[in-house]
């Protein structure tokens, strides 16, 4: 596979460096797009995601819920119900992430391949 990377300009490397600061800025951290992809298939509680994302403090899923909402990625449902039922669902906003998360996919699947490859064909050093 060859890679042909673009040169650009000086205003052009500048103006791709600050719209990738913004991406990130919105998805840093290990935990909101992996919250994204846990609610892909549908409206999930509060809990439901604790348990899909399996490691993560409650107080961070809050923080990151609240993040993604304001971000547009996520909607916050409270249903009347006794006792209150809460759901997070994505936005349809949230698919504009649908190629991204798609091709770090692939990309997270491709590396893993390739360091267990090249540990495979490290020669063993006897101590």
């Amino acid at each position: 596979m060859e890679f042909k990377r673009k040169h650009l300009d000086k205003s052009a490397c500048t103006a791709s460096m600050t719209a990738v600061k913004d991406a990130l800025y919105v998805l840093n951290g290990k935990w909101k797009l992996p919250l994204i992809v846990s609610l892909q298939d549908g409206p999930m509680r509060f809990n439901e995601i604790q348990k899909a994302l399996e490691d993560i403090t409650p107080k961070i899923l809050s923080k990151e819920l609240k993040d993604l909402e304001l971000n547009e990625f996520v909607i916050r449902k409270v249903f009347p119900t006794t006792p209150v039922t809460v759901t997070y669902e994505l936005t349809p906003y949230s698919e504009t992430l649908d190629s991204v998360i798609t091709e770090l996919r692939n990309w997270g699947l491709q590396h893993r391949e390739r360091l267990v490859a090249s540990r495979r064909s490290e020669p063993v050093v006897a101590e």
